[in-house]
């Protein structure tokens, strides 16, 4: 399995997910290797073994580039053959299919797949057109273009939801045969807080008053998660609620949120937590009233699933994967994207009803255990191996790139003649 990020390094939900989901696998018996990136503090080598299950996880970090990139592109393909190199010095025999999670390690599973001549199984976790909401620069195009190579070359290709499987179908022509849907998932005891209930108060003291109630979002602070939507929901939420309380957890910039907040004289409703550790993020949960979700674009969203795992009322936006991991009015509310008004009546008709609010928190529960369970998303991600096991074994021969897809420039030899088209 390859990712370019795994804990201790978090940048975005794919950490957690190849975390959660090879140990679900070494549950099942199987033995996993996860190729990543370096991150500081954090040994080049570790293993962890299912003692019931009979599998296990190692843990290969690469070691960091001794020079600096000239961009970010070039610092992925600098992991790229750090993690080559990273899976040569540890021997590469005894495998039996390769896993790569989205297009940032692309490059180096190609190199796997073609040189060892085994099957590649491609996670989407997100798609650059999305996440832009279209292809708008060079750097952009390159990136898309990856993306359609890795999926080109995959065997099988997993999404989380639906509407990212209509994405892929769409976006990168993947063919409907080698796509398949299988969840994210989320363990509830990563989210469950065990903190006493006199230190839960003074740690809610650090956020907010006594008598306040806390509105949470946790997410990246950049425009597709919506922040900015939140921050203009608020005024319509301290005008039916005066007591609420803004709460952001998060890495990025925020300067201008805060500044919008301020701008609306709601500086003082608004605290900016920045990135918080696993401990912090649960107990958040736990003094939240409302977790809030207004993302523009959401493949999946896993914070949905993790804020109803540990019992808190979800406000989502009615998009992507929110629409299927939500269901309105039974787990969480939906409101309409890209609107400060519909948001703030979901988020106030939470904080106006308690009865919806112990329906929502027993519901959400239920479903997570139901339908988001990691046992069952490592049986079904088995499933999806077997297939690509059972039709490919990457031994066939490829000439080169087809001449087609986003981005493909027919730089390669055609019959005695190299050629390339501008």
């Amino acid at each position: 399995m390859l990712s370019w990020e795994y804990p201790p390094r978090l940048v975005g939900g794919m950490a957690r997910h190849v975390d959660e989901l090879s140990q679900a696998l070494a549950e099942r018996g199987v033995w996993v290797d996860v190729l990543t990136a370096h991150h500081p503090g954090a040994p080049e080598r570790e293993e962890r073994r299912s003692v019931e299950g009979g599998g296990g996880v190692r843990v290969l970090r690469a070691r960091p580039s001794p020079i600096d990139p000239l961009d970010f592109v070039c610092d992925i393909h600098q992991l790229d053959f750090a993690l080559l190199q990273r899976a040569l010095r540890e021997g590469v025999a005894g495998y039996d299919l390769i896993h790569a999670h989205d297009w940032l390690v692309a490059f180096a599973a190609r190199a796997l797949k073609h040189g060892l001549k085994l099957p590649l199984v491609a996670t989407i976790h997100a798609t650059e057109a999305g996440r832009n909401q279209g292809i708008h620069t060079p750097e952009q195009h390159y990136i898309h273009s990856v993306e359609w190579l890795l999926t080109y070359e995959a065997s099988r290709v997993i999404c989380c939801s639906e509407a990212m499987a209509a994405e892929v179908r769409a976006g990168l022509n993947a063919p409907s045969d080698k796509v398949r849907v299988v969840p994210n998932g989320v363990d509830p005891e990563r989210v469950a807080c065990r903190q006493q209930a006199g230190g839960l108060r003074e740690f809610r003291r650090q956020w907010a008053r006594d008598e306040e109630r806390i509105v949470f979002f946790v997410g990246r602070l950049v425009r597709e998660k919506g922040v900015e939507v939140l921050v203009d929901a608020l005024p319509e939420v301290i005008a039916a609620h005066p007591e609420a309380k803004l709460v952001v957890a998060g890495g990025g910039w925020q300067g201008h949120l805060w500044e919008r907040a301020a701008s609306k004289g709601l500086g003082h409703k608004v605290v900016f937590a920045g990135f918080v550790s696993e401990e912090t993020l649960r107990q958040l949960y736990a003094i939240a009233e409302v977790a809030a979700f207004p993302s523009l674009y959401e493949p999946f969203g896993i914070v949905a699933l993790e804020a109803m795992a540990a019992g808190v009322p979800v406000v989502t936006s009615d998009v992507g994967g929110f629409r299927e991991v939500v269901r309105h009015e039974e787990t969480g509310i939906h409101t309409w994207a890209n609107n400060p008004g519909s948001l703030a009546w979901g988020i106030n008709r939470v904080l106006s009803d308690a009865a919806l609010v112990e329906r929502l928190r027993r519901s959400g529960r239920a479903e997570v255990a139901e339908r988001y369970s990691w046992p069952g998303i490592g049986k079904r991600t088995l499933g999806v191996y077997g297939e690509a096991m059972g039709t490919e074994t990457g031994e066939a021969e490829v000439p080169g790139l087809p001449r087609a897809g986003p981005g493909v420039r027919p730089r390669y030899v055609a019959g005695q003649k190299a050629y390339r088209r501008s």
